[in-house]
């Protein structure tokens, strides 16, 4: 490549080499939860379709879980939060009635379906 270059009023024709720089790589690419909490895969402990069970609407992760086995609920009382793409959801009771279980914990990752709370009969 010719420039042409001026260094204290003086005109000089350059020729310049240039080389090819390597393309910058994006590196790592992490995948997962921006959460401070960490996220583990839970499984399932009864079908989604079971009754006596309360499934996730959405996928996320455990942010807070409010209720324990054996204690009481009313219809619409928060039960647990879910957090799903920086926004946090809020799990209600959808009938009264006694817990039997909680199959998940904070931090954990569920997905759509997945069973959180069971219900005594």
């Amino acid at each position: 490549m010719k420039l042409k270059v001026t260094v204290n009023g003086s005109v000089y024709d350059v020729d310049v080499e240039v080389e090819e720089e390597p393309r910058p790589s994006l590196g790592a690419v992490l995948v997962g939860s921006m959460s401070a909490h960490g996220v583990a895969p839970t499984s399932a402990k009864a079908p989604a379709s079971a009754s006596n069970a309360l499934t996730a609407n959405i996928a996320g992760t455990v942010v807070k879980v409010l209720v324990e086995a054996g204690q009481e609920v009313k219809e619409g009382e928060t039960l647990l939060v879910l957090e799903a793409m920086k926004m946090e959801t809020e799990v209600t009771a959808p009938k009264d009635g006694r817990i039997a279980a909680v199959d998940v914990a904070v931090g954990d990752a569920v997905q759509g379906g997945q069973v959180l709370v069971e219900w005594e009969d």
